[in-house]
């Protein structure tokens, strides 16, 4: 059973505006919950091979994960492939919107032996994590 989610969100900024908020890892503390830093390979909007570690917690156990991105499209899309706390691929996906910009972010990933057994919560966890944090990114980006 792998976990595959994708919570969307609408936001009334250009998508322009919304993708150099989102795929600027400074930003990341403002917007994704559960991590305590980011911290780029290199400064600038996320692009092929850029790389970023984190540290988080998730389901009350921190740990330090990285990140590299494996596809970017300027404006569009951004592809990341994390290993912790399990093998996910993540997309944050940008599509213009009559009223701003459609935001989705597609998490898929299948979860080692330690959290096999509770992927149907993990499912629930990632997509609930996710949604928050696109409420946060739609904060930032409307007030």
């Amino acid at each position: 059973m792998a976990v595959d989610v994708c919570p969307k969100v609408l936001i009334h900024r250009p998508r322009a505006q919304v993708a150099a908020f989102m795929f600027d890892p400074a930003n990341d503390l403002r917007w994704t919950g559960g991590i305590t830093a980011s911290s780029p390979a290199q400064p600038g909007l996320l692009v092929t091979g850029a790389t970023v570690e984190r540290r988080a917690r998730f389901l009350g156990r921190s740990f330090t994960y990285g990140y590299v991105v494996t596809k970017h499209e300027p404006d569009r899309l951004v592809e990341l492939r994390v290993e912790r706390p399990f093998p996910m691929t993540v997309r944050y996906e940008l599509a213009d919107a009559e009223d701003g910009t459609d935001v989705a972010i597609h998490a898929t990933g299948q979860p080692g032996w330690f959290f096999r057994w509770a992927t149907p919560l993990m499912a629930r966890q990632v997509h609930k994590n996710i949604a928050a944090d696109l409420e946060r990114l739609r904060a930032c980006l409307e007030n």
